[in-house]
């Protein structure tokens, strides 16, 4: 799932979110490696400690018995003198029915815990190191050595200190590398941002410029980018070309056909109309359909082909007071009310007669049924950062039209009311022309009682 979600997302992040966690992750290791590598380093240090007292303790034992003095009074850790103060020592003799025990003041009353006990195995010359709980249940690290001195007998000598030290040693160490690795992680997280931003800054700025040729403010890209995208804008341009050339070819083999088909029916249709009998009625009257039928689907293949030209675009403003204005005069006998909202800058993105077919047809069969107010309204919404729609809605005052009835009147050639002028192509013509553009027209209810004819078209 966070693979899907990732692979959804833009270049910049997916580059980002994978150079930061990579980063992190490595930090994160490095960190981990340098505290076990520290703790590591801190014991042994430790460790070399404790061994310095055990060794003296050894020398006391294994010195001969006209030298013996108090075992260790030689040692300068004063703490071996308080009590439960952390750190001990002890010199058990192992050879004998009842062992002889001698330690530090500190101990008191308790004794050390032997690790040979606890499952730890001998080092070199069969010295252990290890921890334990001592006493008042203090973690400690303890250095013990079984020494044997002959005739003297074999003891166990044991130092041991609490961990307390060490530990809070260690915590001091992660903390300030913990708040280093901290520093460096976002000094390497916004350089990744940076170096994210800078190096992808080129594709933005073509992206800028294929987005200003979709929407028509440019022809072609132009500017200095890299070599990686040099290559890549020029193809781009080339694509625009060709897309340019093949729709001039269509469009002229278009006319080439709509003047071939149309001059054989208007001949057929002349000659029918020289008589007088049923027969030649039945060809004029087919004659006139295949007319009409060749000028709809030429008209059609027309602005399919224009709709293909990258970079076409349209104001609305200009078109749609053009139209109220038309239609105004039109109907001024009926006393029809036309009214428009249309905000500046709007633009639609395609031809310029498309828009004024769509739009005068909506407006025209609102006329029909209105009683007295037309109003046309323009607004656009934004279905993502680079897909934004006009939504035209052309609301009328008349009788309405029921729910049931309106996918029949987007039908072609349909016509609900005979009484009506007109042939029943204008709200399919309208249909087929915002399929073209990949836009949508929908009838409801309108506000004023009548219908609203909602048109959804491609804004720039």
């Amino acid at each position: 799932m966070w693979f899907r979600r990732t692979a959804a997302q833009s270049i910049a992040t997916r580059l980002f979110l994978s150079a930061a966690v990579w980063s992190i992750a490595i930090l994160l290791v490095a960190g981990i490696l340098l505290s076990a590598i520290y703790r590591r380093t801190a014991e042994q240090a430790f460790d070399q400690r404790l061994g310095v007292y055990l060794r003296a303790l050894v020398a006391d034992v294994a010195a001969p018995a006209d030298e013996k003095g108090t075992v260790g009074e030689e040692l300068s850790e004063p703490q071996f003198e308080l009590a439960l103060s952390g750190w001990y020592w002890q010199i058990t003799r192992l050879d004998g029915d009842d062992p002889q025990i001698q330690a530090s003041r500190s101990l008191f009353a308790a004794r050390l815990p032997r690790l040979a006990d606890l499952g730890i195995p001998a080092g070199v010359g069969g010295a252990r190191s290890g921890y334990a709980i001592g006493p008042d249940d203090r973690r400690l690290r303890i250095d013990e050595r079984v020494i044997d001195t002959g005739d003297s007998g074999r003891y166990l000598v044991q130092v041991a200190a609490t961990t307390e030290e060490i530990e809070a040693e260690i915590w001091r160490f992660n903390l300030a590398l913990a708040a280093t690795f901290a520093v460096l992680a976002l000094a390497l997280v916004g350089s990744t941002a940076l170096q994210v931003r800078y190096g992808l800054r080129p594709l933005r700025l073509l992206q800028d410029q294929v987005a200003s040729i979709r929407r028509g403010r440019s022809e072609k890209i132009v500017g200095e980018f890299p070599d990686d995208l040099r290559q890549l804008a020029s193809e781009v341009n080339l694509l625009i070309v060709s897309n340019r050339e093949i729709v001039e070819r269509a469009r002229t083999h278009v006319g080439n056909l709509a003047h071939v088909l149309k001059t054989p029916l208007s001949v057929i249709t002349n000659e029918a109309r020289t008589e007088n009998s049923p027969f030649a009625q039945k060809i004029c009257e087919q004659a006139a359909i295949m007319g009409d039928q060749v000028t709809y689907y030429l008209d059609r293949a027309r602005v399919a082909a224009r709709s293909g030209v990258i970079g076409s675009t349209t104001d609305v403003k200009p078109v749609i007071e053009g139209l109220v204005r038309t239609f105004q005069k039109i109907y001024l006998d009926r006393g029809i009310t036309f009214t428009a909202e249309v905000p500046d800058q709007l633009r639609f993105r395609g031809e310029r007669q498309d828009l004024e077919e769509m739009i005068g047809n909506l407006i025209d069969n609102a006329a029909k049924w209105a009683r007295s107010t037309i109003a046309v309204t323009v607004g656009q919404s934004a279905d993502s950062a680079l897909d934004r729609s006009l939504l035209f809605r052309i609301d009328d005052d008349g009788p309405g039209l029921p729910a049931a009835s309106r996918e029949a009147a987007l039908k072609r050639g349909r016509r609900l009311d005979e009484s009506k002028p007109g042939s029943g192509l204008g709200l399919s013509i309208v249909v087929d022309l915002a399929s073209v553009y990949g836009g949508a027209l929908t009838l409801e209810d309108g506000p004023q009682g009548g219908l609203r004819a909602s048109l959804r078209l491609p804004a720039v």
